[in-house]
């Protein structure tokens, strides 16, 4: 049974730095894309930063930019977000997904195209003085 499972949320201020760990397990893909996704309250779920099994390809949303970093350890099947220069702006959830890899890094991170097949729990990131 595929499972993901996040952790490092926590309430951090305003500048401060975080990092999320997903631990992935059960799967059976081939090829396929990982990232990290938030939903805020009153907002849609956005894709914020993807990565690929085969090559590390990489996808990072705009808003993030400069400030977060998605890695990852194959050999402990986890990626990592780590998160610099924390804005109010970053308070949500943060969910760790997963879904075989077709079309882009990008088009697989944008959460239009629901193309993640398993999501995780989520993780509180809260940014506040």
């Amino acid at each position: 049974q595929l499972q993901l499972v996040e952790s490092g949320g926590n309430l951090v201020q305003p500048g401060g730095s975080l990092r999320l760990s997903c631990a992935a397990s059960g799967f059976t893909y081939d090829y396929y894309v990982i990232g990290w996704f938030r939903q805020a309250p009153g907002k849609e779920r956005e894709g914020v930063s993807c990565i690929v099994s085969s090559d590390g390809s990489t996808y990072l949303a705009d808003s993030v930019k400069g400030r977060f970093t998605i890695s990852r350890d194959n050999a402990k099947n986890t990626v990592y977000l780590q998160m610099n220069r924390l804005k109010y702006e970053d308070t949500a959830v943060y969910y760790c997904a997963i879904g075989p890899f077709f079309g882009t890094v990008q088009s697989m991170c944008d959460n239009r195209y629901r193309a993640m097949e398993y999501w995780g729990k989520g993780t509180l990131v809260t940014v506040s003085s």
